[in-house]
């Protein structure tokens, strides 16, 4: 750690881990609701839980990356943070949206619009404290010493994870408008923005952990714009296909969603590419494994599965079935959660002085919890495949369909319970570093 106001990205880094353990949580609610046991009911509905699970995940996910940021602006700019108590304000004001959304849905208090459920006025609440965020940034950027490609792609992507945000505050009458610019936030924002977010974090690590030349690095990540932007827009289209949208977002979306991949697949190749050049033996290696994770898991998720079931004449059976679990859930695991725990990963030591990278538990975490997604995504194909069959080839109603396929939720708790062994390691060894501290300030 090379600046003292880096040591607020670990509040940052706690409330995410805090957040993702209650998002399993509510996994397993409705992991058990699917198999045919939902004594829950009374108390917390599907309903809530899945906007609570979801909610729970994008919270947590921006938490890392607002933390990452706080680390990595510093060290980028080579200046300290702007104003560390403003930082911390942002912080509590963030956690107090997050904890009263999720409390409110359990009073139903939404918006009841999937994945932006979150009620109108914490909307506004969202909107001050990410613009709190950004003008930190940006203004410790904007006097650094140094305006890095690395920092500037981070920035940009959370800049424009800010403005898309806007669309979804817009009220329409008409369902389908509401729908159509509803995908301007969800999918821009996974398939979109986010994905620069990813990139930054990625260069950033790539640089600490191998070595390689920074300026060979950087010109990676003009690609991975690049191919972002080409794909990920227009690849918007792959969601318009059942909300009364023109026929032509048919082609649209079909020609630009399977070029999405491509991002991916540049990612993941950069990463292995960079980690062969790379001269340095840096000693953190599980963080390199986090870090060469994430490229290769979200190419696999978001990159294949994705396509795979985005193609309109493939789409036209699966959509809104499981088979989109299938790849949700893969795809957010290796693009974002893995990723922000690789930044974690990678800085926590940093800040605390405490190396606990080469305990057993770290390793643990890294192989149960990715065993455990790749086993619950198994079994969401299983289930989905079954649905898609049953449903819609056979014609079997959607509540019978879903109790034929309950055998399928026993896998997938059961993989499940392996993930969250996995993400118990990683919690534990996490706060087992204990708080950041001034005297593992290094000075190059």
């Amino acid at each position: 750690m090379k600046y003292k106001s880096q040591k607020v990205a670990y509040m940052f880094f706690a409330l995410s881990i805090v957040l993702l353990l209650l998002q399993i949580v509510y996994g397993f609610i409705m992991g058990f609701a699917h198999a045919g046991f939902d004594g829950l009911h009374d108390f917390i509905p599907f309903n809530t839980a899945t906007a609570t699970h979801k909610n729970l995940l994008v919270v947590w996910l921006l938490s890392g990356f607002m933390g990452a940021a706080y680390y990595i602006i510093p060290e980028e700019s080579q200046r300290e943070l702007v104003s560390v108590p403003l930082a911390k304000l942002q912080f509590w004001s963030l956690a107090a949206v997050g904890v009263t959304a999720v409390i409110g849905f359990h009073f139903n208090w939404w918006e009841g619009r999937k994945f932006l459920e979150i009620p109108r006025p914490l909307d506004y609440l969202v909107v001050v404290n990410v613009l709190l965020f950004l003008g930190i940034i940006l203004v410790t950027l904007f006097k650094g010493k140094e305006k890095t490609t690395t920092a500037m792609v981070l920035a940009m992507g959370l800049f424009f994870a800010a403005l898309l945000y806007l669309p979804g505050m817009v009220w329409f009458d008409n369902q389908s408008v509401d729908s159509f610019f509803r995908w301007w936030v969800v999918h821009l924002w996974v398939e979109g923005v986010w994905e620069l977010i990813m990139g930054g974090i990625l260069a950033f690590l790539l640089i600490k952990l191998t070595g390689v030349d920074r300026e060979l690095i950087e010109k990676w990540l003009y690609v991975i714009v690049g191919l972002t932007f080409l794909s990920g827009i227009l690849g918007t289209g792959h969601h318009y296909y059942y909300i009364g949208a023109p026929k032509y977002w048919l082609m649209v979306g079909g020609i630009f969603s399977a070029l999405e991949p491509l991002a991916f697949l540049g990612m993941a190749l950069f990463a292995l590419a960079m980690y062969r050049k790379g001269e340095k033996n840096h000693p953190n290696k599980i963080a390199l494994y986090w870090t060469l994770g994430s490229a290769i898991v979200s190419f696999a998720g978001a990159g294949l599965l994705g396509i795979a079931h985005t193609i309109p004449s493939v789409n036209i059976w699966t959509h809104g079935t499981l088979i989109t679990a299938m790849h949700g859930h893969l795809a957010f695991w290796g693009a974002y959660a893995m990723i922000v725990i690789a930044i974690i990963t990678y800085a926590m030591p940093l800040m605390t002085g405490r190396k606990l990278y080469d305990r057993p538990a770290a390793h643990y975490a890294f192989w149960l919890s990715n065993i455990g997604m790749i086993g619950m995504t198994t079994a969401f194909a299983a289930a989905g495949v079954a649905q898609v069959y049953l449903e819609r080839k056979v014609g079997m109603s959607f509540m019978d369909a879903q109790k034929a396929i309950e055998v399928h939720f026993w896998i997938l708790i059961g993989a499940a319970t392996l993930f969250t062994i996995g993400i118990i390691y990683y919690a534990v060894n996490f706060f087992q570093h204990g708080l950041p501290t001034d005297e593992a300030l290094v000075k190059e």
